[in-house]
């Protein structure tokens, strides 16, 4: 029962450090693609979805440019820390101690990414008008913390005291 528990543990937290870099990776991919693409275009749909004018956008844009390598950064050192933690696991018929620390370090590094994540996005809704700022912070923190509500979801299990909305 105990290694179904921790198989089960195990599981988990490569899907939510699945989700994560997931979401690293497309936001990361989607700004590269704003930027090869024309430069006006980087933050359209942030100007549309919040009614930005175009001086908001501007005041924005350094930030979103100055996070981007960040975030890919971010988003490879996930990567390698989960190929690291699929070869500790590959043929393994129990959790072998180097999977709990590839775990443990893949879990340090998700909670790198989310603050550093919830961090730029606190200073982009400081740059928005008050309600947009609002708005969007509320979405990008559903994005960045929902994951293992969601996960917890799909899994059947009962959400802990740290309730999701």
């Amino acid at each position: 029962m105990k290694k179904l528990q921790a198989i089960g543990r195990l599981l988990g937290a490569l899907l939510v450090g699945g989700a994560v870099f997931a979401v690293c990776y497309w936001g990361a991919a989607r700004v590269r693609l704003a930027t090869e693409s024309h430069a006006s275009d980087e933050l359209a749909w942030l100007a549309h979805e919040f009614k930005l004018t175009e001086a908001e956008v501007a005041r924005i844009r350094p930030l979103h440019e100055a996070y981007q390598p960040k975030c890919e950064a971010m988003c490879a050192r996930l990567a390698v820390k989960n190929r690291e933690l699929a070869e500790v696991l590959r043929g393994a018929t129990n959790v072998p101690p180097e999977a709990e620390l590839k775990l443990a370090e893949a879990a340090a590094l998700r909670a790198e990414c989310q603050a550093q994540m919830l961090r730029h996005f606190q200073e982009v809704a400081r740059m928005m008008p008050p309600g947009a700022g609002t708005r969007y912070l509320a979405e990008m923190q559903r994005l960045t913390l929902g994951l293992p509500g969601r996960l917890e979801d799909a899994m059947g299990l009962p959400h802990t005291a740290h309730e999701h909305p």
